[in-house]
């Protein structure tokens, strides 16, 4: 039973829990967005990273991680006998996390 000096505290309760597990869930969406991102960016740079070494130019490299991850950029250097490809994107998150990065190196002159 609700005593009368009780009343009220249900709704109380209620305002300060939902803010909290609505905020908990948008991160959480966020962080698995954040996720499938990095993967996408994974493939993009093995992608480039052996389209660039196979001889192919590199501005096709650049058109394909823009279609793999939007916004992501190509950074292409060699090293020795390997051509690495450094992707970079923003992760949308709304909180002041530095951007991901993935780096794949593959063999120059592979066919």
């Amino acid at each position: 039973m609700l005593r009368n000096d009780d009343r009220g505290s249900v709704t109380a309760e209620f305002a300060v829990v939902v803010p909290a597990a609505v905020l908990v869930v948008l991160l959480a969406v966020a962080a698995l967005a954040a996720a499938g991102t990095q993967i996408r960016l994974e493939h993009a740079a093995a992608q480039a990273a052996r389209l660039v070494a196979r001889g192919e130019d590199e501005a096709r490299a650049r058109e394909m991680v823009a279609g793999a991850a939007g916004g992501a950029s190509l950074t292409v250097r060699v090293h020795g006998d390997l051509t690495c490809a450094e992707v970079a994107a923003e992760h949308g998150i709304p909180l002041p996390l530095p951007p991901l990065r993935v780096e794949s190196c593959a063999l120059s002159g592979g066919r």
